[in-house]
């Protein structure tokens, strides 16, 4: 399996995050792989954001589920672009979607579009949350799940197994052999992520991970050629 690059919110290192501009500059600097968060607005909408505030990305207060669509629309979220959906990343860019979930209403909610517009070979949806990717295999047994860890142990391996998920996204920081044998062992994907410098990339190729996320296209260049 080739090495795969994930732009992370698209390329959030040089574009605002989590916007179609920024999902938009991931493809044309040919990332294998555009990863985004999703949160339901108060009128249900699948809002693309990260936090479950406005207030870091955008020049608006409040949570996003205190807001409407129509009032979400209202916000700069970086040089103009406005607060996109799922459904419109899924039109403004043809590549495969990592798409981070943070609750169980949003993994149905989601699992209604997969379902309706056929993606689930399109979609990876990935969380933090054990029982989000356990809900999504049972709703969409044939899309595949991830499960996200920033602070874990070997446990992740059995953890992820119980959950249905066929890949584990682990913070590089935290990333030992055991922990690689284990889930080789477990047949599951490993990425790691944010890998940004040159020093976790080379880490990643001698874990002989399967890819990593990033938040500059330049380690799609540069991966190839780091051993």
């Amino acid at each position: 399996m080739n090495f795969v690059t994930i732009g992370h919110r698209g390329v959030m290192g040089v574009e605002p995050e989590n916007t179609l501009r920024s999902f938009v500059a991931a493809e044309q600097a040919g990332l294998d792989v555009i990863e985004l968060d999703l949160h339901l607005s108060k009128d249900g909408a699948l809002v693309v954001m990260h936090d479950t505030d406005v207030d870091r990305t955008t020049d608006g207060t409040g949570p996003i589920a205190g807001k409407t669509l129509a009032e979400l629309r209202t916000l700069d979220a970086g040089r103009g672009e406005r607060v996109p959906v799922f459904e419109e990343v899924l039109d403004a860019v043809s590549l495969p979607l990592q798409a981070e979930i943070k609750d169980v209403a949003a993994a149905r909610a989601l699992a209604e579009v997969i379902g309706e517009r056929g993606l689930a070979g399109r979609v990876e949806v990935s969380s933090f949350h054990d029982e989000a990717v356990a809900e999504t295999g049972r709703l969409l047994p044939d899309v595949r799940t991830a499960l996200i860890a920033s602070r874990y142990g070997t446990d992740i391996v059995e953890r992820a197994v119980e959950a249905g998920a066929a890949t584990v996204c682990l913070n590089i920081r935290r990333l030992t052999l055991e922990t690689v044998e284990l889930a080789r062992e477990a047949e599951l994907r490993i990425i790691g992520w944010v890998v940004n410098t040159q020093e976790h990339l080379r880490l990643a190729r001698a874990f002989a991970l399967d890819g990593v996320t990033t938040d500059y296209p330049e380690i799609k260049r540069t991966g190839r050629f780091t051993a």
